[in-house]
């Protein structure tokens, strides 16, 4: 019937081929498809113009794509029909500047969201790309922006953003066997400067946070294969077995150093370069660093001198702390510094380090200051208050907290632990949020309140019995104003806080008696500015972020599974990139780490000589043309 109507001169064909891309009638579409193409060659790629139930914009490949007809989109593709992509969002272009001044804000926003329901099709990922995976990751970080610039669509963009993370998720699910999946995870497309990792696809779904992909089974089997390497017996032994492994590695650590030098291809080292390996060298080398932080920091002060501790643990410690530092900035140049500090343990880290760095360094400047003045033996209440023994101590006492903060990081580890540390970094980022509330709530009672009992501040008021009532300094300044409104967010602020105190005044017809007066106005004022500080924020404001955690807790228990796995593997990826040799051997040079040096350079040589001689062609191919040009 459609090919006798089609024969027809003048016949209105109008929005039929849609039609027939919703009941997937492939020959049908095909006719009309042609007869359009008679009629005009552009016709066929277009939508219809005059449609009642199809927008302009929605062409017959984006209506294909949308619905998922695997078959129609192929035969579209091979006519030439395509689907043009949405610029990002906050592109500077010329098109993009002038679409906001001459188009409809609301006919634009509903295109480029169809046109994103086309391109994030399963059905249309397959048919145009040839590594739907990365197409899927690099889609989702756009559905992502595009969420993020458009809020009254955010939803539905993240919706299409999920659905995008699930197709590759179900890619990899269709592996048999571990060679496919480590073909899919040893693929270099996309992966810049992640190319010289043994999984690159894997540590790009770790960035990119595609925690479904990096959690699924398939993925986990092949990353444990390769955490554990030939050490198959690990996972069978027993608590107690692996403890007391833990332990004889203090003492194995000289050995695996000499044997690093001496034999580096020996089967121990290549033993002891398991990532599981490096995980346990590692964190016993760092149980002595803090048996080292501990010692130096816990010594007698009642007769302590002026200077640098001499506890003889300073030695060790400082190269301890240079081994780390060298560690740190090996793996930000490995993995980039974006994504090395994309990683709160990575910031806990770096902050640790400096302040060991001005510990090291006031330690410095006290031992010359003493050196040049010579009062070692000032007692210490005399000192002044910078004296740089002194600001050692706080640095010192800082970088203690953060260095024993960072057996958090082991927790990932661990199953039960996991999640906790993962609701921990979580929650956190919720008191950030509420940071800026309570920042204004205290800010705005602060301004009115700070000067507002200054006149009372020092006054001391004698009852006739004798007692003494002296004037809390809360509101005398803006200082203490922060601090009393600070320490009232934990009630515990004290409760004269809003007490205005005036001292015993004469009266003027004796010398001998006193009068007390009484400034109740103020005193009200201050107690309902106090009072409704304490309603707002701790009643309504803090119970709300308890309830936020409280719900971010709960969502993170509730996908434990995902959130540990993810966490758990960005510590994989990390050991993975370690040196075989803890802090400090790891500032010792070896055969691997020269070769491994050697390699490096290499490598920038040949990229140097083949960028010259790619602009040496492109400069001979480029005279050749002008000297053609000018003939």
């Amino acid at each position: 019937m459609v090919e006798f109507l089609l024969k027809f001169t003048n016949i209105e064909i109008g929005d039929t081929a849609l039609q027939a891309v919703r009941d997937n009638s492939i020959k049908i579409l095909e006719m009309l498809l042609n007869a359009l193409k008679n009629v005009s060659p552009g016709l066929e790629f277009g939508g219809a113009a005059h449609s009642t139930e199809f927008p302009l914009h929605v062409t017959p490949i984006i209506l294909a794509a949308q619905l998922g007809r695997y078959e129609i989109i192929g035969m579209l593709l091979a006519r030439g029909h395509t689907i043009l992509r949405p610029h990002f969002p906050k592109c500077p272009c010329v098109a993009c500047k002038n679409s906001f001044v001459t188009e409809d804000p609301l006919y634009t926003s509903s295109a480029r969201l169809s046109v994103y329901r086309a391109i994030s099709s399963p059905a249309y990922l397959v048919h145009t790309s040839c590594d739907p995976v990365l197409s899927a990751f690099l889609l989702a970080i756009e559905l992502t922006d595009n969420a993020a610039a458009s809020r009254h669509l955010a939803s539905a963009y993240m919706k299409l953003r999920d659905n995008v993370r699930i197709f590759a998720v179900d890619l990899i699910g269709c592996c048999r066997t571990s060679e496919e999946v480590e073909l899919m995870l040893k693929q270099t497309s996309g992966c810049g400067g992640r190319r010289h990792f043994v999984l690159p696809r894997l540590l790009m779904a770790v960035n990119y946070k595609q925690k479904e992909f990096v959690a699924h089974p398939n993925t986990q089997q092949v990353l444990e294969s390769y955490w554990l390497g030939n050490w198959y017996s690990w996972k069978r032994k027993s608590s107690y077995s692996k403890a007391c492994v833990i332990l004889s590695r203090v003492f194995l650590i000289p050995f695996i150093l000499v044997m690093c030098m001496v034999a580096p291809r020996h089967r121990l080292v290549k033993h002891w370069q398991i990532p599981l390996n490096k995980l346990i060298t590692h964190a016993t080398a760092y149980f002595v660093f803090l048996a080292l932080v501990f010692y130096v920091s816990n010594q007698d002060k009642s007769g302590q001198k002026r200077g640098p501790p001499s506890t003889g643990a300073e030695g060790p410690l400082i190269l301890f702390v240079c081994g780390y530092t060298w560690s740190a900035i090996r793996m930000c140049y490995i993995q980039g510094s974006r994504r090395y500090f994309t990683v709160i343990w990575h910031w806990a880290e770096a902050i640790m380090l400096i302040l060991f760095g001005l510990t090291f360094a006031f330690w410095i400047i006290s031992a010359v200051d003493i050196a040049e003045n010579d009062e070692e033996d000032l007692d210490r209440k005399y000192w002044n208050q910078y004296d740089p023994t002194l600001l050692a101590e706080g640095t010192f006492c800082l970088a203690t907290i953060f260095a024993y903060f960072r057996l958090m990081f082991l927790c990932q580890l661990n199953y039960h632990l996991g999640p906790l540390q993962v609701s921990l970094g979580k929650m956190t980022i919720d008191i950030y949020k509420y940071i800026i509330v309570f920042a204004i709530i205290i800010s705005a009672f602060a301004a009115g309140l700070s000067r507002f009992y200054q006149y009372y501040e020092g006054m001391v008021y004698e009852d006739e019995f004798g007692m003494k009532t002296m004037q809390v300094s809360s509101f005398t300044s803006l200082t203490d104003t922060l601090n009393t409104l600070f320490w009232a967010l934990f009630c515990m602020a004290p409760l004269e806080s809003a007490d205005v105190v005036i001292e015993n005044t004469r009266d003027e017809t004796s010398t001998l008696k006193y009068r007390e007066n009484r400034h109740g106005y103020t005193e009200r004022i201050g107690y309902f500015c106090f009072g409704c500080f304490e309603v707002i924020s701790v009643i309504v404001v803090l119970n709300m972020l308890i309830a936020t955690m409280s719900n971010t807790f709960q969502r993170v228990t509730d996908n434990a599974a995902i959130e540990w796995t993810f966490g758990r593997t960005e510590m994989y990826l990390d050991y993975m990139s370690q040196t075989t040799l803890p802090s400090p051997f790891n500032m010792i040079p070896t055969a691997s780490g020269m070769a491994n040096i050697t390699d490096w350079f290499k490598n920038k040589c040949c990229k140097r000589n083949t960028v010259c001689i790619c602009n040496k062609h492109f400069n001979h191919e480029k005279n050749i043309l002008c000297s053609h040009t000018i003939t």
